[in-house]
Order: C-alpha cells, then sequence, then structure tokens
C-alpha cells in the first residue's frame, strides 16, 4: 500500500487553531493581523519605516463566525454545524465553503491543525 497524504485526512475532522493575531471592531466584525515580514532581519529594519507592523484583513460576517469558533477545541464538522444553525441557507453549501476558506487560511499561515499529524498517523494504520 502506498504513502498516505495529506489529501487522504478528512479536514471535518481536524482541529483548527489560530495562529495570527487579530482585531474585533463594534459590529463584531474580525481584522486578522498579519505580519508585515516573518523574516526577523526584515521585521527589524523595514518594519519602524512602517506605521504598522501588520497587513490588515478584514472578514465579512460568515468569515468573522468561522475565524472565531478556530478556537483548538471544535472540530471543522462541529464547526459546520454551528454555521448551519446560525447563517441556514446563507452559508450553503456548507462545507465546500469551509473548505475553500480553511484552505486559504491554512495557506496564509493564520491557522494550524492540532491534531494534524495524529490523523495522518491514523490514516497510515
Amino acid at each position: 500500500m502506498g504513502k498516505r497524504t495529506r489529501a487522504d485526512v478528512n479536514l471535518l475532522d481536524l482541529v483548527p487553531r489560530r495562529t495570527a493575531e487579530h482585531e474585533i471592531d463594534e459590529e463584531h466584525l474580525v481584522t486578522v493581523l498579519m505580519p508585515r515580514f516573518r523574516n526577523r532581519f526584515m521585521q527589524r529594519w523595514l518594519v519602524p519605516r512602517y506605521r504598522s507592523p501588520h497587513i490588515k484583513i478584514k472578514l465579512d460576517e460568515i468569515g468573522s463566525e468561522v475565524w472565531l469558533l478556530c478556537d483548538g477545541r471544535r472540530n471543522v464538522g462541529e464547526i459546520a454545524v454551528l454555521m448551519r444553525e446560525k447563517f441556514n441557507e446563507r452559508i450553503e453549501p456548507c462545507n465546500d465553503r469551509l473548505a475553500r476558506f480553511f484552505k486559504q487560511l491554512e495557506q496564509a499561515r493564520f491557522i494550524s491543525y492540532t491534531n494534524l499529524e495524529e490523523r495522518l498517523k491514523a490514516v497510515r494504520a
């Protein structure tokens, strides 16, 4: 049997945890704070020239709710259930939308999955 990859893991079983800072405004919308530079050298020498050491990414109502639910305790399946309860048909197709959103968050390194290694081992077994 071949080596199992990340694609073999069910996204709904993964537990996302935020790795970026955020702010919440008075409308309960989230702004994710992405470091302007990740390299320490660049941070030290170039960030002082900018007004803010962060680039601000504003999320809409649905994105903000998903972001706040990424607490490292709930898996994506549980988040999907809560989102369907709150937004009903506005979020459908829920699983597809969440899959795309989580892929974007992970690629930007705004989240990580607390149980990814555990799930990979379970798939390989």
